[in-house]
């Protein structure tokens, strides 16, 4: 049997875009998950009863990349092997040189998701291969859309990408600590205090998906000499805007040299 995609590697990101594309249409059997750990293997079958799950790539039309860097090479190569015509690797800071110096005639796309993919609200960035078509980077957008919004990038920025959409859950959830503190120092319990910010933030992003234009939602917002516009005074008088702006380049300086190693 040929499957349609061999997802090698079982791990949350794994797993998240074969839960979405279940939930997209895909049949249970056009997909197989590699799995070397036997328990993480039960665990799979027990969240997708009837999938294949195996310790070896097996026959398959394309495969997903999604094992540790230093395994991704050889994971390409092996599926390859068995016939894989489309490559799209998930695998952080591994060039697309380096993949296709293993896929052969294969067609390779590198792509750099973020965990809300695990909520089904990622945010992913692909870079196609020397060999890669408008179907090949379209067919990378259907997976990896399954999970979340896909945007299309050079490789070159993908380092970027890492340093913003890859880390930034990381900075959002730092903001949240800090809002949840802020109120409990202002007089809130720690519960009323953590259910206003979550509910902030969802709404906040629900509010930008629908109307966009961040500048012009924070404007609105900010009344002359209100409540907001203190409170952004204070944020702007501690350079946060700056301090965000540095993490991301730090962090897209980080990606660019652990991808050299």
């Amino acid at each position: 049997m040929t499957f349609r995609l061999a997802v090698v590697g079982g791990g949350n990101m794994g797993t998240a875009l074969v839960g979405g594309l279940l939930q997209a249409g895909w049949a249970t059997e056009d997909i197989a998950v590699v799995e070397v750990l036997a328990a993480r293997a039960e665990q799979l079958r027990g969240m997708f009863p009837g999938m294949e799950v195996t310790a070896s790539v097996p026959a398959c039309d394309a495969a997903l990349i999604a094992v540790k860097p230093y395994d991704a090479p050889s994971a390409t190569a092996q599926a390859v092997a068995v016939g894989a015509s489309r490559i799209l690797s998930i695998a952080a800071g591994v060039t697309l040189a380096a993949l296709e110096a293993e896929a052969g005639d294969a067609v390779v796309i590198r792509a750099m998701p973020n965990t809300p993919a695990l909520v089904g609200e990622g945010a992913a960035a692909i870079a196609g291969g020397t060999g890669a078509t408008e179907d090949d980077l379209a067919w990378a957008e259907s997976i990896l859309g399954a999970v979340g919004t896909v945007v299309r990038v050079s490789e070159a920025n993908l380092d970027a990408v890492t340093g913003l959409a890859g880390s930034g859950p990381a900075y959002v959830f730092l903001v949240a600590e800090a809002l949840i503190d802020a109120g409990v120092l202002a007089g809130l319990t720690r519960p009323t205090s953590e259910a206003l910010v979550t509910q902030l933030l969802v709404g906040s992003a629900a509010l930008l998906r629908e109307r966009g234009d961040a500048a012009g939602l924070r404007a609105q917002v900010t009344s002359p000499g209100g409540t907001t516009a203190a409170g952004l005074k204070a944020l702007e008088d501690h350079a946060v805007r700056a301090a965000f702006a540095d993490a991301v380049v730090s962090a897209t300086r980080r990606s660019q040299e652990l991808g050299s190693q």
